[in-house]
């Protein structure tokens, strides 16, 4: 019997305790999201799934506090504070850094728990194995660190021109980009679980090959969709996403 830690509702604040969940569906999101990024799904899944974005320290509502950023550190506390809301069956879904992190989660409730998600969601992200050396970000100045996230195109302009908006983000995409760059792949036996990927067409971050190469990550059913869109496509090809995870997760 698995009890709740009362500062666990923190870090997921969707979790609702309905008699009627079969599953609950756990949602990571990329560097600089938050659980806005998930606020739509709920509406296209049945009452039985709860849809359960995390909010980490020093975003959305928690902004006051410290972020993490080393990603060992962060993925010690995650296991801590999910572990209550896993006595039902549980899936994941990751998007970019989001995916790592989902990833990880999973090895590490294997390995300390014996226990596995039902389905393990990947989007945007490069196979942990290939993961490339890439321009550090996180110490950036200011305007050059701007000038990389128009780059990436996932901030609109009128965000990104707003010293207001940025004066509050900066903050938590530098800890975030932080997390990437300290993230260290280590080989282990796959998982068991069913291995879904998702990647954009014109995703100029990550490439076919890089999304391929999670099939040696799981001995389970591996499935790799691209959709239209850059690396941030789950927004306008939300709905075409969703049905594809319903459909995988047979929903």
């Amino acid at each position: 019997m698995l009890f709740c830690n009362p500062d666990s509702s923190i870090w997921f604040p969707t979790v609702r305790y309905s008699p009627s969940t079969r599953l609950r569906l756990f949602c990571f999101p990329y560097a600089g999201g938050g659980i806005s990024v998930f606020r739509t799904w709920e509406k296209y899944f049945p009452e039985s799934v709860e849809v359960c974005p995390i909010q980490l320290p020093g975003r959305s509502a928690r902004f006051l506090e410290s972020p993490i950023v080393q990603f060992s550190s962060l993925i010690k506390a995650i296991i801590k504070k999910i572990r209550p809301f896993l006595d039902k069956p549980f899936a994941f879904f990751g998007h970019s850094l989001g995916g790592l992190i989902a990833y990880e989660i999973s090895h590490q409730l294997r390995s300390n728990y014996s226990i596995e998600p039902t389905h393990l969601i990947i989007s945007g992200c490069a196979s942990p194995c290939c993961k490339t050396k890439r321009k550090v970000l996180s110490n950036l100045p200011d305007q050059e660190l701007i000038s990389e996230l128009r780059k990436l195109n996932g901030t609109p302009d009128e965000l990104l021109d707003s010293e207001e908006f940025m004066a509050l983000s900066l903050t938590s995409l530098r800890a975030d980009f932080a997390l990437y760059e300290s993230y260290q792949y280590s080989s282990r036996v796959p998982l068991e679980c069913p291995l879904t990927v998702f990647g954009g067409m014109e995703d100029r971050e990550v490439d076919w090959r890089q999304l391929e190469l999670w099939k040696n990550e799981t001995e389970g059913m591996f499935s790799l969709y691209q959709l239209p869109g850059d690396h941030f496509f789950l927004h306008k090809e939300e709905i075409t996403l969703l049905r594809f995870i319903l459909r995988n997760l047979g929903i």
